[in-house]
């Protein structure tokens, strides 16, 4: 049986960066990789659309915190250790230069997530750095100072042991036969299925807007997009990631309460629209876009308030005011059920998070035993923020470990 210092199970992008960092601070280490699929590094290659969204360019601790509705408190500690701005030098010190887009998404100059996977394995190499791959992990157990790792291949020891599986509930399993406990996993980041004639033909619009889900404490403001099955764009994922647990709750149906002008109440919208009927008069109301909002939108708003194309502002009645008001400051629409955002299959839950040091990102019920990624329960909205959880822990573990 063939022992090392540090085996690492999981070749994504936690696990590689375990095993570079613990054997950069010391070189001595012998470190094996294994991962169970063909290939290493599955996720990182079609992340951000096959660009790899490396990190977000936020780089004050309590900001970047609170992209996480699970594990922004545990997370402080980490990030004063290693954050973006760190990551941003790891890359750059290993001949990888990152930008940043509008958004504040980072990305490899290339725009291709190739160039990570060849900077880590180029790491191993130079690291002599072991990767064995079609390794599917069997079981683990304490044997007095040593672990021992059982693959569907062979068996192997080793001193510290690495678990950078992402949310396999196989591990999981086996991580609850040793006295861990898993907060069951439910999807986070995704879209909502709408079938409404008020959205219907407007697919690809993008507008600002406040979205709450109706009888639940949760809201978020940001760029909605219309989709052909529904609504997605970064106020939807946001609320997918808050109201992970509440919407899974919910079996995805629910109500949801659009305010197309955000910061607006109806009282006040309705007060604007009086103003425009005099302002206005003789204009048709169908015609020219009002508020900014896209046109398509607002033309499809008018006629979900009941007005025809010809009407002009002159003629509005006070039902129909009303109406138009509550329909561009609290728009109801059914929820029925949710669709994957992208490629994105990101998990909330994992391992409870009061069972790990923050230090060292290491068990607190088994000596020696560590962890990194979305093993744990901690998720992110989009934007990089889950590629960057699993690089502090990572280089926090990695320097624990060596």
């Amino acid at each position: 049986m063939e022992k090392y210092d540090i085996i690492v199970v999981g070749g994504g992008a936690a696990g590689f960066f375990t095993a570079i960092n613990a054997a950069e601070n010391n070189p001595q280490l012998k470190i094996l990789i294994l991962e169970r699929g063909k290939e290493v590094l599955t996720k990182v290659k079609v992340s951000g659309g096959g660009r790899c969204n490396v990190t977000h360019a936020e780089f004050i601790p309590a900001e970047l915190v609170k992209r996480y509705p699970r594990g922004e408190k545990e997370l402080r500690g980490p990030f004063h250790k290693f954050m973006t701005g760190d990551t941003i030098a790891w890359f750059e010190e290993r001949g990888v230069e990152l930008k940043i887009e509008e958004d504040g998404r980072m990305f490899p100059v290339t725009d291709s997530s190739q160039t990570i996977i060849d900077c880590f394995k180029k790491e191993c190499k130079r690291l002599n750095i072991e990767v064995l791959k079609g390794h599917s992990l069997k079981n683990f157990k304490r044997d007095e100072e040593l672990w021992k790792v059982e693959t569907s291949k062979e068996e192997f020891e080793c001193q510290k042991l690495m678990l950078a599986t992402g949310s396999n509930t196989k591990v999981w399993k086996l991580l609850e036969r040793i006295g861990h406990t898993i907060v069951p996993a439910v999807p986070s980041l995704f879209t909502f299925n709408i079938q409404d004639p008020r959205i219907k033909g407007l697919a690809g619009i993008s507008t600002e807007a406040e979205v709450n889900v109706l009888g639940e404490q949760l809201e978020s403001s940001g760029p909605l997009l219309i989709t052909h099955w529904g609504m997605s764009g970064p106020a939807i994922l946001k609320l997918s990631a808050w109201g992970a647990r509440e919407l899974n709750r919910l079996d995805y149906r629910f109500k949801i309460k659009v305010n197309w002008l955000p910061g607006h109440s109806a009282n006040e919208m309705l007060e604007e629209l009086k103003q425009l009927k005099f302002s206005s008069s003789k204009q048709q109301v169908f015609t020219r876009a009002q508020f900014n909002l896209p046109k398509r939108l607002w033309q499809s708003i008018v006629k979900a308030s009941g007005i025809s194309e010809e009407t002009r502002w002159a003629d509005l009645s006070k039902d129909q005011l009303k109406k138009l008001s509550d329909e561009l400051t609290g728009a109801i629409f059914r929820v029925n059920g949710k669709s994957t955002f992208k490629e994105e299959f990101v998990t909330a839950g994992g391992i409870d998070l009061k069972e790990i040091d923050f230090q060292t990102f290491e068990s607190r019920i088994h000596k020696d035993l560590y962890f990194a990624g979305e093993i744990l329960n901690i998720d992110a909205i989009t934007g990089g923020f889950n590629f960057q959880n699993a690089w502090t822990g990572a280089f926090l573990a990695a320097r624990a470990m060596s």
